[in-house]
Order: structure tokens, then sequence, then C-alpha cells
């Protein structure tokens, strides 16, 4: 299956995550983690519309309030899953893919500026190492907001 079997979304840090293709509903597993609802274009280019976590993904997943609007408005094909136990490590993931990936029907995680840090300690690290040169050109306010 190479068109529906796995799909590696990148977030913002460079992270690369590997998830499952699911189409019917015995493809969703009952444990927690991560799920993208996608626009699958042209076969091979994908557009990702919204990115999830929960603790069942396919109690989750089955009644979930957004698929109908991704489905009708925005044209989405399938829904993608990757299996995590912890919440903590869900929740990193999910901030660092929602602010790599920008899907258009996340909100409220999706960098409002140049300098918009992550919330996570982790992510807010390798956000700083790869935008130093911004912090250090953009002066004493931008240094400021870095560190608060």
């Amino acid at each position: 299956m190479l068109l529906f079997g796995w799909h590696t979304w990148r977030g913002e840090s460079g992270a690369r995550y590997r998830f499952k293709v699911t189409l019917t509903k015995k493809g969703l597993p009952e444990d927690g983690g991560l799920y993208v609802m996608v626009r699958r274009r042209f076969v091979f280019l994908m557009e990702p519309l919204y990115v999830g976590k929960a603790a069942s993904l396919r109690s989750r997943l089955l009644g979930h309030e957004k698929w109908g609007r991704a489905f009708w408005y925005y044209g989405a094909t399938e829904r993608h899953v990757l299996k995590i136990k912890e919440e903590r490590e869900r929740q990193i993931i999910e901030e660092d893919l929602i602010r790599g990936l920008k899907p258009r029907m996340n909100d409220m995680m999706i960098p409002r500026g140049a300098k918009d840090l992550p919330t996570h300690g982790a992510l807010r690290k390798k956000w700083m190492d790869r935008n130093w040169m911004k912090l250090w050109l953009g002066g004493n306010g931008s240094r400021q907001h870095a560190r608060g």
C-alpha cells in the first residue's frame, strides 16, 4: 500500500513523526495519541487541516465535532494517527506539529508572529536555538519577550 500506509509529518522543531493512515473504523486504535485530518490532492500532495490529541483515538475520532466541517467544507479525505501513551509527550508533539504544519482548522497554537515562542520548555529551547539571530538582531524588546 504505497499511498495509504504511513506518512511522516515534520514539526516546527524539525522532528519527524510517523503517522499511520486510517481509512476505516477498524484502523482506529483504542490507545491514546495524536491525529491529523488531511485533504489529499493529486494523489501524493497532502494538506493537513487539523491536528489534535486524544486519550482514546477511536472514541475521539468516531464522534469528532470537527470532522464534518473538515470533510464538507475543506475536503478532508483521511485521518492519520500516531499512538503515544503519555499525555505530556502528546502535548509537546501536538504543539510542535501545529506550529510546524499550521493547519487551517487549528487556531490557538499557530504562531501569530515571527517571535511567538512555544509554550513547552523543550520546544522553546529548540526554537530559541534556531531563531537566535532574529532574537539578537531584534533589539531589547524581543530578547525580553524570548526570556519571559
